[in-house]
């Protein structure tokens, strides 16, 4: 088994430079002073300095955080909440097996289908009233949508690791339902809330897609930003501006998984 190992580590190594080396060069090319090519032409921060003064930039890095904190509290309670009626109610095999399709579609369903889905719908919601015109609403909505399932499917998971042993004897010892979910279930699940939400909100900040069938002249996120840009043609500001989106995405991640190792 030995003479394996070499292999399984160069796999292995390969496969964090496939990872992770185009995302450290877009990160050196944003500190490079040269304009096209990839000759080094020295250190440089000028073109970050672009982006703080870039009013596109900088409304576009507002809404993609606006658009990705709300969704992703919406998303979290109510896929938390989608989990433990799920989790709780006994339901027959062909109910669960339903309801486990149901929720497992929207993660397996290409974006492109669920993009124009929600906007097919959100215009036949226009007649309805207007609040369903395309802007932050609907991209907030459509966010909601796909964020739903990603949440639930990680909070279930950590249902059924835990069993139900504690939550019965919680029952028996007469405690009522807002004292156990508050006492029980949330503090034992809270892992798994907190890595459905970070899974969440990342998704939000990279989605593309769905954000770019569903968003209105005011509601041009970062994503949505870098595409037109690169239309254009690529310079170090879009390198300087995806890192900071690289940055924007991992720093939560980060954060959340050193919080989660508490509990």
């Amino acid at each position: 088994m030995d003479h394996k190992r070499p292999i399984i580590a160069f796999v292995a190594i390969l496969g964090m430079i496939l990872m992770y080396v185009p995302s450290v060069a877009v990160a050196i090319f944003s500190v490079n002073d040269a304009i096209f090519g990839l000759a080094w032409r020295g250190f440089t921060l000028k073109w970050y300095e672009r982006l703080i003064n870039n009013e596109y930039v900088i409304d576009a890095t507002i809404n993609t955080l606006i658009v990705a904190t709300i969704s992703t509290a919406i998303a979290t309670i109510l896929g938390t909440a989608l989990a433990i009626g799920l989790y709780r109610t006994p339901w027959s095999a062909p109910f669960q097996r339903f309801f486990d399709q149901v929720i497992n579609l929207p993660v397996v369903v290409p974006d492109i289908i669920m993009a124009v889905a929600l906007a097919l719908a959100f215009n036949a919601l226009r007649m309805v009233s207007k609040i369903f015109d395309m802007g932050m609403v609907t991209l907030i909505i459509a966010h909601v949508t796909f964020q739903i399932s990603f949440v639930t499917l990680v909070v279930k998971s950590r249902l059924d690791s835990l069993g139900n042993d504690i939550n019965e004897a919680a029952f028996d010892l007469y405690a009522t339902t807002f004292f156990r979910f508050r006492k029980v279930t949330l503090p034992l699940i809270f892992p798994g809330v907190m890595a459905g939400a970070m899974l969440a909100f990342t998704l939000s900040l990279d989605d593309f897609i769905i954000s770019f069938f569903n968003h209105g002249p005011e509601s041009i996120t970062l994503p949505i930003y870098v595409y037109a840009a690169i239309k254009r043609g690529l310079t170090p500001e879009i390198h300087a501006l995806s890192t900071v989106m690289l940055i924007l995405t991992a720093v939560p991640v980060i954060v959340i998984e050193r919080l989660t190792r508490k509990f």
